[in-house]
């Protein structure tokens, strides 16, 4: 059976939150933890991107934070384990595009991910980057009420799902963290499988609510885990990833 593994981003693929790394880089973590009450996430980055710009950085400092971020060799091996064996790897986050393509593109994995779903990014003529909303922030975006206004992932897996030719044929293995990663949970059926990360929202969410999830479920807390993890379900029989 063919496998399709969707990772979430920002402490999954990478061990941190790309958006306040990026603020603690370029020394915004005040302005940014002051704004932080008063917006919504998304056009929070999206004024912070703005007032950093005001202040003279370039998108060069932006891109050099971001590439400052570590990537474990443990998640480098796995996805490269799980490209081998021609699982469709694909990546849905509620960080933006920018950021996620800088970073793959520093540890050259970008070309392992058949999509990454995330929100827009762009940079202005005038060396601003702009970062929007995934789902327009209209009155009713999505009608999820498991999911902030600008980004439901359940509705995104509904999509890949629709977007398969003969989609039973594919099993899903979905990797996350927050409290976002429980909607696409739902959305999994039992040949599925989900990773969450234990101690954190989703997987907390799960063992709270376990008659709600269909999907076999494997809790882990680090990227070693998540090498095991994935090596033992994806070839039961490999026992050492020299990749």
């Amino acid at each position: 059976m063919e496998t399709l593994i969707v990772f979430d981003f920002d402490l999954t693929i990478v061990d941190c939150d790309s958006d306040p790394w990026v603020m603690e880089q370029l020394g915004a973590t005040q302005l940014f933890n002051s704004l932080l009450p008063t917006l919504p996430w998304n056009p929070l980055m999206d004024k912070m991107m703005g007032e950093l710009h005001g202040q003279g950085k370039l998108i060069s400092d932006i891109q050099n934070g971001l590439r400052r971020i570590p990537l474990y060799p443990e998640t480098i091996r796995t996805i490269k384990f799980a490209f081998s064996l021609g699982c469709d790897l694909r990546i849905v986050s509620d960080a933006n595009i920018f950021f996620i393509k800088t970073i793959l593109e520093t540890h050259d994995l970008l070309q392992y991910f058949t999509e990454i779903k995330t929100n827009p990014a762009y940079v202005e003529e005038s060396g601003r980057l702009r970062i929007c909303p995934f789902h327009p922030l209209t009155e009713d975006p999505h009608g999820c009420n498991l999911c902030p206004p600008n980004m439901c992932k359940g509705a995104i897996i509904d999509e890949m799902r629709k977007s398969i030719k003969d989609g039973s044929a594919k099993r899903f293995i979905y990797l996350g963290d927050g409290a976002g990663d429980f909607c696409p949970t739902l959305k999994l059926t039992e040949g599925d499988h989900v990773f969450p990360r234990k101690e954190y929202p989703l997987g907390k969410l799960i063992e709270k609510n376990p008659e709600m999830v269909k999907a076999q479920v494997h809790g882990w807390s680090n990227a070693k885990d998540v090498e095991d993890l994935l090596m033992k379900l994806l070839k039961p029989s490999q026992q050492d990833l020299s990749l």
